[in-house]
This record gives C-alpha cells, sequence and structure tokens, in this order.
C-alpha cells in the first residue's frame, strides 16, 4: 500500500495562498513577462508606476492604458510627448503623480536607449547575475529606486533565473505575517521555482493588507 504525507499547514498556508491571491502584478497588467525587449520594458514601466505611494490596482491600470495606447517600446515612449503621456496616466486614474511620471518615462526611456540600446537584456548580461549589481543598474533608470528595483527583480525572477530566488523584506514581512518561514531559503523551498514571482507578489500583498491574512488563514479553518 503506498502512503503519502499529509501537507504541513505552511504547505497549506501556500496553496491557500497562491490559490487566492497568486497573480502576479505584471499579469495583471497584462504582461507575460519573458527575455524580450518589450516585456521587459512594460515590466520596467509598471515598476515605476508601482513605486509611487498609491494603490497598486492603480499603477496596474496605468500601465495597461499605456501598453494599450502601444507605448511598449523605450522608441514609442520617446515618440509620445509629455502631454500624451500626462494625457493616459490620468485618463486611468493615476492622478497627483501623473506630471511627475510622464517625465520620469520619457527620460527613463531616453536612458533605456542610450544606456542598453532599448534592450534590457543588455543591462542583465551587465549585471552577470549579480543581484546588487543589477538592482544599482535598474536605478539609473529615473524613477527606479530601491523599491522600483526590488518590484522588477520580483517579477522578472522567472524569466531570469539566476536572481531567485529573489524574496526581499517586503515578501518576507507579508510571509511572517502569514506564519510562513521569514528567510528567503525557509520560503523559497515551500513552491516550486517557476512559483516564485507568483509567491513574491501573493506576499507583498499579504504585507499590504491584513484582509489577505485573515482570508488565508480563514481558508485553512474550513478546510
Amino acid at each position: 500500500m503506498t502512503t503519502t504525507n499529509a501537507p504541513t499547514r505552511r504547505e497549506r498556508i501556500v496553496r491557500a495562498l497562491l490559490a487566492a491571491h497568486g497573480k502576479t502584478f505584471a499579469e495583471e497588467a497584462g504582461i507575460t513577462v519573458k527575455n524580450a525587449p518589450s516585456p521587459l520594458y512594460r515590466l520596467l514601466v509598471l515598476s515605476v508606476l508601482l513605486s509611487a505611494p498609491m494603490a497598486s490596482r492603480t499603477g496596474v491600470a496605468a500601465c495597461r492604458a499605456l501598453s494599450d495606447a502601444g507605448l511598449r517600446t523605450p522608441a514609442r515612449m520617446r515618440e509620445t510627448s509629455w502631454q500624451q503621456r500626462m494625457r493616459l496616466l490620468g485618463e486611468a486614474g493615476y492622478r497627483r503623480f501623473d506630471e511627475r511620471t510622464a517625465t520620469l518615462l520619457g527620460d527613463g526611456a531616453e536612458l533605456v536607449t542610450s544606456r542598453w540600446g532599448g534592450d534590457l537584456r543588455r543591462l542583465r548580461e551587465e549585471a552577470a547575475g549579480d543581484v546588487d549589481a543589477m538592482r544599482g543598474l535598474l536605478q539609473e533608470v529615473p524613477g527606479i529606486g530601491r523599491v522600483g528595483s526590488a518590484i522588477f527583480c520580483r517579477e522578472v525572477q522567472g524569466a531570469w533565473p539566476e536572481i531567485a530566488p529573489f524574496l526581499d523584506d517586503r515578501v518576507l514581512d507579508g510571509a511572517r505575517q502569514l506564519g510562513l518561514p521569514a528567510s528567503v531559503g525557509g520560503l523559497a523551498k515551500l513552491v516550486a521555482d517557476d512559483e516564485l514571482p507568483a509567491l513574491a507578489a501573493a506576499c507583498v500583498r499579504a504585507s499590504l493588507d491584513d484582509n489577505v491574512v485573515k482570508e488565508v488563514k480563514a481558508s485553512l479553518r474550513t478546510r
């Protein structure tokens, strides 16, 4: 007779968490993250937008609006006027920061073009697998600071596995609130490698919203 081990409480928490909140922010924005110039640039734009102190859904909506308008490459971003970028951001609800962000996106497109020829795979090559070097290079982009570089790395680790597992303090804070390991190694071993971006996004949501924690814990009691 074959026996199987019952899942541990931590494994049950992870499965419940991923089932309810395991969609990455890139997926919400309509981005399929892969090692190609356009999706990597769109992820960079999303990271700029999510860096502002406002609800993530607003940043996601703004990223979708820019993509739907065809601004999916640095070249296309540069071709638009500051007024056009500001209008798209405002119509998506990205107010208060629309003027500044319209400027940052234009300046960022210029830098990505001049520094890496419009292709962030060259940034990846320059970092040579070093996470700190990668974050430093990302932070050369206007609008990308420590928060933005962490967002980018959390979401890109499925396409750039040399930086995985990338589970920063924001992720570990959410994990701690859920009763999961608050260490990179301990948390990472609870999922397959291709689930790391989803786990990171879900733990970030838990760190930002107590209701996520309550919902996941309540779901365990009903099983």
